[in-house]
């Protein structure tokens, strides 16, 4: 069986460290991160399996594409590409934002998320089974 490809976006090097660790660890995945939207829509024609998109990229760069213009750009592209968001922001209305664009879950940034990430991955690819 081949490989699932997870593309992490994240522009906090130690979260993109820690995603690809767990995972390339894990059988059956295959892991390509990238530090910026802009980055993961040049790769896009990789056909990943899922995106794990953060919602802050490039913090400080006036013209770095949001992770909600990102997700907004992946679906126009493709809309049935499943993609995560991971952030630190607890707001309900964020999250239904991000829910009406598009993104499959949204999963929160707190000490358990490589847990909660692993699960809703895992369970994404058992509803999905080729």
């Amino acid at each position: 069986m081949k490989n699932k490809l997870i593309f992490f976006v994240d522009d906090d090097k130690m979260m993109l460290d820690l995603m690809e660790y767990t995972f390339k660890c894990r059988e059956g995945f295959e892991v390509k991160s990238f530090f910026s939207g802009e980055e993961c829509m040049r790769n896009l024609h990789l056909n990943p399996n899922v995106i794990v998109l953060d919602y802050y990229l490039g913090e400080g760069e006036s013209n770095a594409m949001s992770g909600l213009e990102t997700l907004k750009k992946i679906h126009s592209l493709n809309n049935k590409m499943p993609v995560i968001i991971l952030s630190r922001e607890k707001d309900k209305r964020l999250i239904n934002q991000f829910i009406q664009f598009g993104a499959k879950e949204y999963v929160i940034k707190d000490d358990f998320f490589i847990d909660t990430l692993i699960e809703t991955i895992d369970d994404h690819f058992m509803e999905n089974l080729d």
